[in-house]
Order: structure tokens, then sequence, then C-alpha cells
């Protein structure tokens, strides 16, 4: 998008925030990027030129508008719609990789050399991988700064600074104000928020409009795991496993933004955290481009229409997820929840929570691979089949994480017995975040698809959603909404 100067200067010349995230516009004369949306007057065409990400934008000397905050827009949506090596880069870094295990690590998880890494980054994003997670860095700090009472020295060590010095001058350099001076600048314009608990923190989650909730919260509620998730006072809340520690999140969808409080045992995890909430509620998606193609079936349109910006509900832990699926294979929902409640109790590893009642973080597989079958009240079947996954899970053989290649791993899961095509693609939607994801098996699809006069055989029903690509996982979406389930509705 952002090599297409026409359509980037009429973008923003309109202030159309729908392109927020897609690209950034630094203005020549002040220095400054701002997002597509800002609400300053446009700049003259001649003074704009257009980078990929921010800190691309950074890398070549602009630093951060002021009014538009660009570091905060929605990410770009290119990152949950391919696969290919520069989309699985981002998403580590998002998940904070960099910051962990450096340029070398990031490599190892993607299965390239650190050169080839950084020359198609830079050929895409104008900016190599460690300029990329400073950019998060200063985003992080920026956060923390505004919405914390953390001292500086915290904050710095908490977004993933290496000293306070660099912290300080990151700082200055993106945003061409001092730590104090930004705090300073937040307080003046709205009062601070006091933390819910120690370690709290309450920030927003900015989205591209239209959002739908109702089956975003409605899935992630009804198919709840008791003591690992919960709704709450208006808000889902689960528990999360992280790199440094665990963590609590509750999650509230307003009409503009959704409201997040985490609680965290490690400051250090604040950006993983905030990545992995945004994965789970698919909020970088972009629902005009998704809901335009869907529209273009006369059959599915009015379901669109009807609650346009429908999001794929995902996951925090991919591993977790897939485990999860397998418990739910030829069970109602209320019998998936009652096994993986079991293998929680057992298996999770305790937490404290002092707004609720969460219990426990979901066992990782480590713990899983060590568990007796003939516990398991089970089929022996699937009891086979959940060993064999988490055994691989726990050896390194099966990868379902940010890195992991869509048809690579949809390749191996089909590959572990008792894996057939529904349990593979609800992985693939959910934890692997393919938006192309179909699960043209499943009954509530096959009983929708029937219902608008669409094919109701899978072969016939892959067929015909093939105009639906790339987003046939967002069309499960409103196929299943067609039904009554709990899934499907608002929690009260």
């Amino acid at each position: 998008m952002y090599i297409d100067t026409e359509h980037c200067v009429r973008a923003v010349q309109s202030k159309d925030a729908r392109f927020d995230g897609w690209f950034y516009t630094a203005v020549l004369t002040t220095r400054i990027y701002c997002r597509p949306s800002c609400p300053v007057v446009p700049p003259k065409p001649e003074n704009m030129t257009f980078y990929p990400s921010a800190a691309a934008c950074q890398q070549a000397g602009f630093r951060a508008c002021k009014r538009c905050r660009p570091d905060t827009s929605p990410g770009s949506p290119e990152w949950n719609q391919r696969a290919d090596l520069v989309a699985r880069a981002m998403r580590l870094i998002a998940d904070g990789l960099v910051d962990r295990e450096g340029v070398p690590g990031l490599a190892a998880q993607l299965g390239y050399s650190t050169r080839q890494i950084e020359r198609q980054l830079l050929a895409e994003l104008g900016a190599g991988p460690l300029a990329l997670a400073r950019a998060q860095r200063a985003q992080t700090a920026r956060l923390l700064i505004e919405t914390t009472g953390l001292t500086m020295a915290e904050i710095a060590f908490a977004a993933g600074f290496a000293s306070i010095r660099t912290f300080n001058d990151t700082v200055r350099e993106v945003f061409a104000l001092s730590p104090t001076d930004l705090r300073a600048r937040a307080l003046r314009t709205r009062a601070p928020k006091p933390s819910a608990a120690p370690g709290a923190i309450t920030l927003r989650l900015p989205f591209r409009a239209p959002l739908t909730p109702d089956n975003l919260f409605g899935h992630l509620v009804a198919t709840a795991v008791p003591g690992v998730e919960e709704w709450r006072d208006g808000a889902y809340r689960r528990t999360l496993r992280l790199p440094y520690g665990h963590g609590v999140v509750a999650l509230t969808p307003t009409p503009d933004h959704i409201a997040c409080r985490l609680t965290l045992t490690d400051m250090r995890d604040l950006t993983v955290a905030i990545s992995r909430c945004r994965r789970m509620l698919d909020l970088d998606a972009d629902p005009v481009a998704v809901d335009d193609r869907l529209r273009t079936d006369p059959l599915l349109a009015p379901l669109v229409d009807k609650a346009p910006g429908r999001r794929v509900p995902r996951t925090v832990d991919e591993a977790e997820f897939a485990v999860r699926a397998v418990l739910g294979q030829q069970v109602s929902t209320a019998a998936a929840r009652t096994h993986a409640a079991r293998l929680v109790t057992a298996h999770g590893e305790a937490v404290e929570d002092a707004e609720g009642g969460l219990t426990h973080v979901f066992p990782a597989p480590d713990a899983l691979a060590a568990l007796d079958p003939e516990a398991l009240a089970l089929p022996r079947s699937r009891r086979t089949t959940l060993t064999t996954l988490v055994t691989h899970l726990a050896d390194g053989t099966l990868r379902l994480g940010a890195e992991s290649d869509w048809n690579e791993a949809r390749a191996r899961l089909t590959g572990l017995p008792g894996f057939g095509p529904w349990t593979v693609e609800v992985i693939a939607m959910r934890a692997l975040g393919d938006p192309d994801a179909f699960l043209a098996t499943d009954l509530g699809v096959r009983r929708a698809a029937e219902h608008l006069g669409l094919p109701s055989t899978p072969a016939a029903l892959t067929a015909s959603a093939a105009s639906w690509r790339p987003w046939r996982a967002y069309a499960v979406q409103y196929l299943w909404a067609t039904d009554d389930h709990p899934i499907n509705i608002m929690p009260a």
C-alpha cells in the first residue's frame, strides 16, 4: 500500500482511519510522522513521504506526532493474513522474541540465517529486526509512562531496554520529549487511573471498526475452562502463561476500543501479554476488506450486513488450544470444558487471583507429557490422540507458535493419529491464525449452509466457498452466528 503514492495521499487527505497501521505518513518539513487519520490539516502532497512501519520512520529520523500518536494505531493486517517469512518474523517480534533472544534467536525459530531475515525485513518494511523491536519498546515505554506510576527505571527494564540511558535517549528521539515530560503531558490531559492491584496496568486496545463482539466474547466465554477463564462484571478474564511468569487479564468490549486490565508477576511480560491479547481477539484484522469480499456472495451478504465486523476468536496459547481441540472432539461444549478442567486441576500451575475465581494457568505440554492415559475419562483412541499430541509438543517435533508455517503445521497434525479435517482446520483457524481455514465438515457450518441454500456436503461446500478466499475463517463465524448456540451470544 505505502508505495502507491496516489492512494496514500487520498487516504491522508480524507483522514481515513481504515488505513491506520497499513502505512505511515512522514512530513518532510516538520520531520514528524503520523497515522493517515491524523486530525491536523494534511500537509501538501509534495511534503509527504510514506513508510510501511513506524520503525522505518524512526530510522529515517522522523519523530512521532503528538496529536495522532501513530505508535498506538492497530497493527498491520498483513501479519495476520500471511504466513511467509516476513509475516512470521513480525509475529515473533511482536511477541518479544528479539528482546529475549536477540536476532539469532529469531533466526533460529524461523530456520533462516540472520542475514536473510534482515534483508527481507529491510526490503519490505524499511527496517531490520532490531529497529522494529526498538520501535515496539518505545511504544511500550510510552504506555507505561502515561498509564502507570512506575518509576522510570522500572519502566525502562519492563519495556525491554538494556539501560536507563538507552531508554531516555530512545524516548527523546522518538517522541521529542523526555520521559518525565511525557508523563507530565499525559497527567495534564487526563487523570491517572489507579491500578486495581499491585502490578496491574489499565490500557486501551484499539481496533479497526466495525467490530461485532457477540461471537467473539460469546465463544470465549461459552467454552471457558473453569479456573482458567471466566466472565465477571462484564469482562472476559483469563490467566496467561508468559516468558517470565504468569498474568491475569480482564478484557471488556466498548464501542471504540477493548478495555484491558493486566496483572503481571513480571513487568517484562507486558509487551508479550498485549500482543497475545490482541491476537486472541483478532484486533489487527481489516474488517472492511473481509466483509467486502464476503458480500460478493449474495447468499452470505445478508449475514454480513446484519452484523458486520465479526472477528475470529483465537487463543493466547497455541499448544493449549490444540489440547482443548482434541478434548472437544465429538463431544458437547460442556463435556469439553469438564475434561479440560480436570486436566487443569491435576496438572495446571496454581495462581492467586484477588479479583475473581481464576485458580490455575493451563498446563504446559511438558507437564501434560507425564500424565497417565488411564486417568483420562476418554475413549482409548482419544487418549492416544491426546498423549501423542502432547508428546510431540513437548519434544518440539510439532510447533504451533507464531513462527509456524501454516501448511507445514497442517501436514504434521494430519500425520498424528486421530487428527481429521475438523481438528486440523479448527487448530489452523484459532491457534495458527490462518484467515482462510475452513471447517467444511463442521455440523454447525453445514446446517447453516443448507439453511442459506448453499451446498451442505463438505466437498460441494468447499468448492462453493472458493469465492470467499482468503477469508473463509470469517465466513465460518457468520455461518455459526445463524444458530442460537451460546457461542454466538454476548454474555450477560
